[in-house]
């Protein structure tokens, strides 16, 4: 994608979040009486009507769930109008990306004259109305059907998409969707991610950097860290992680050398890899622990679908841990693993974590439109292709804000350990949203799953001393945790919460559903990351952030990164290398300061050189010289300069390409 086409992209961004922002902040001062100011009415005036009135107790408890969790009342107005504005865009973009990959019939593209609509109306005539109404109707219909597969972003149950743009403001919002200059980014799967870096302005970066030298919260972390990664870096990490993996698994015996193009060779490609490296792919996890939009993910699904076909034809593929049968047993025939291997992709083997909330939106339908299009290369009709409803990005943040639904909930917990344990999930994660992945919340909470445990080995010490027909009956939600290590725990007990948070909301009354609903959706997110936390993985992949970390998490930070605190990223590949296997692999985007500045010495020496020697190095300038540069062989080494994107507008000057091994 050229400068150009980027630069299109950009100014219809930012023209719709701006028409988006403040339509939708008149809305809620001269509908539903909330000010921008963080004042919100005690009531919805006399004005409002019944389904209004019901919006807009769903706008409150959403602002006063923001201002729980630790926002400034205008803080959380405002946060409340950016989300809307978001979701908002992110849906029309969604479906001007879905029409030309027949995902959803003609409905935007040409407004109300959409082919779509005009079949619509076809079956109900009165729909055609001159207020846009009919129009509003007919695009929320693809909401929910949509939403079946892409929760996330289509649900509009979800609180960000109570708000809808006046008809002027809607009708220039797709005229600006329409325009000619962006008629060729529609087909490209990483416009998405472009529309998510550029929401937020290089403006904006700015006045947050002259305002504060560290980020003062989660979400200025996030924005100052938002940059969309190139391609061609992405292939290179990719290449000689994941790519590289399977090669050695396979001894050399793979076509996926001939698909990575970055892939470096190296002097021991001949070597006979040990037999239980050999993995099946459903076994193959992956891990980008900030994900942003999912560059690194998309391009890895691509390689795994190779990866799923290689190891059906294999004959001596292991079985694997998943469901104890080999793929050729699981599946009978290749066009069944064909049909099947999107959602196993997205089930078992690519995983993601950041601290934007907006990430679950684009990287999920990113994720998604990635599997669609596995299943059009196959030619597997629509009506044909199984339902895509799991993708593993995760959020981290802060769980639920309000102490009274916190005890509320966990008090309905059986047996009580577990509602205790869930309170000390609750106060472990309060700084997630400063420190995403970087937080070792499986570290902290290893204690904690021990003494739970150990709480209820000797609870069913005690029932067994009962005479026989005398042991009291187990109550509904009570599970065994006798005999399970701390990495299965979450595993069994993650279902049990999920189902105990679905019927907490509910049974809801009085007003409170929408509170409960987002204390449930924080909750989850919480509980996957802990479970998240405590797996290993095979290769991790990132383009982390840089600098100083949030001056809320500093103290923390400190303390838990002593040799990497300089900077983020040094703490990222330090956290990254401790979550592989054995025999994993790492790849990052890095700095050259790491291998020269002496406050980084140790990190140098006890995290790089001692645990993850690097393997290849793609440089796109030239090395630093100095006594305190690590030491890495020439063979490592690759000029990177002839692989710098379309006019070698992608070059960062000061930053290595890296890829650290583990295990080899």
């Amino acid at each position: 994608m050229d400068k150009d086409t980027r630069n299109a992209i950009e100014r219809a961004t930012q023209r719709i979040r701006r028409l988006l922002q403040e339509d939708f902040a008149e809305q809620l001062d001269g509908v539903f009486d909330v000010r921008l100011d963080g004042r919100v009415a005690d009531e919805g005036g006399r004005h409002l009507t019944g389904r209004q009135l019901l919006l807009r107790d769903r706008i409150v408890a959403t602002i006063e769930h923001k201002r729980r969790a630790g926002m400034k009342p205008a803080d959380a107005v405002r946060d409340y109008v950016r989300d809307a504005a978001f979701t908002t865009l992110n849906r029309f973009a969604a479906l001007k990306m879905l029409e030309p990959r027949g995902l959803v019939s003609q409905c935007i593209s040409r407004g109300e004259n959409s082919i779509g609509f005009a079949e619509f109306c076809g079956l109900a005539p009165a729909l055609k109305t001159a207020d846009g109404a009919g129009y509003r109707f007919y695009i929320e219909r693809i909401f929910d059907e949509l939403s079946t597969e892409v929760k996330v972003l289509f649900d509009r149950r979800d609180p960000a998409s109570v708000l809808w743009p006046k008809k002027a403001i809607f009708d220039e919002m797709l005229e600006i969707l329409n325009g000619d200059d962006l008629k060729a980014v529609w087909k490209e799967d990483e416009t998405i991610g472009w529309i998510y870096q550029f929401f937020n302005s290089s403006e904006e970066r700015r006045q947050m950097r002259d305002e504060s030298a560290a980020p003062r919260n989660s979400r200025e972390l996030a924005i100052r860290n938002q940059f969309f990664t190139p391609s061609y870096v992405v292939q290179f990490l990719t290449d000689n992680t994941l790519g590289r993996l399977w090669h050695k698994m396979r001894n050399g015996d793979t076509g996926l050398a001939k698909s990575c193009a970055y892939m470096v060779k190296t002097s021991d490609d001949g070597a006979e890899p040990s037999s239980s490296a050999k993995k099946d792919p459903r076994d193959l996890r992956i891990l980008d622990p900030a994900c942003g939009s999912g560059h690194f993910l998309l391009y890895c699904f691509a390689l795994l679908l190779l990866i799923y076909e290689e190891a059906w034809n294999d004959e001596t593929s292991p079985v694997p841990s998943a469901t104890g049968r080999t793929l050729r047993q699981d599946y009978a025939t290749l066009d069944d693993l064909k049909k099947a291997a999107p959602g196993l992709i997205l089930q078992h083997n690519l995983h993601g974590v950041d601290i934007d909330p907006r990430c679950a939106q684009i990287a999920q339908l990113a994720l998604w439109m990635r599997a669609q299009r596995a299943f059009m290369d196959t030619k597997i009709s629509r009506g044909d292709r199984p339902i895509i409803r799991r993708a593993n990005i995760v959020i981290a943040e802060p769980m639920p804000g309000d102490p009274k639904l916190v005890e509320d909930f966990s008090s309905s917990l059986r047996p009580a350990m577990i509602g205790d344990l869930f309170n000390e999930i609750v106060s472990e994660m309060r700084l997630a949203g400063e420190m995403g992945s970087l937080l070792p919340i499986e570290r902290t909470l290893a204690l904690s799953i021990d003494r739970a445990r150990s709480a209820f080995n000797e609870e069913q010490s005690r029932t067994q001393k009962f005479l026989p027909g005398m042991t009291p009956m187990k109550r509904q939600g009570e599970f065994d945790l006798s005999g399970i290590s701390n990495a299965a725990f979450f595993e069994e007990i993650e279902e049990n919460i999920f189902s105990a948070l679905k019927a907490f909301v509910s049974d809801a009354v009085n007003g409170k559903g929408t509170r409960r609903r987002l204390f449930a959706d924080d909750a989850e997110q919480g509980i996957a990351f802990v479970e998240l936390s405590g797996r290993k993985f095979d290769v991790v992949l990132m383009n982390p952030p840089f600098g100083v970390g949030s001056v809320v998490a500093k103290k923390v930070f400190d303390e838990t990164y002593p040799k990497s605190k300089n900077d983020l990223y040094a703490a990222f590949v330090e956290r990254g290398i401790g979550l592989l296997t054995d025999h994993g692999r790492l790849g990052a985007i890095s700095s050259r300061t790491g291998f020269f500045q002496p406050s980084l010495q140790r990190w140098r020496e006890e995290v790089i050189l001692a645990k993850a020697p690097p393997v290849v190095v793609g440089d796109l300038e030239h090395f630093p010289t100095g006594k305190n540069r690590v030491g890495i062989p020439k063979t490592a080494r690759v000029r990177f300069k002839l692989h710098a994107g379309e006019g070698g507008q992608h070059v960062w000057p000061g930053r290595f390409r890296l890829i650290f091994a583990k295990g080899w």
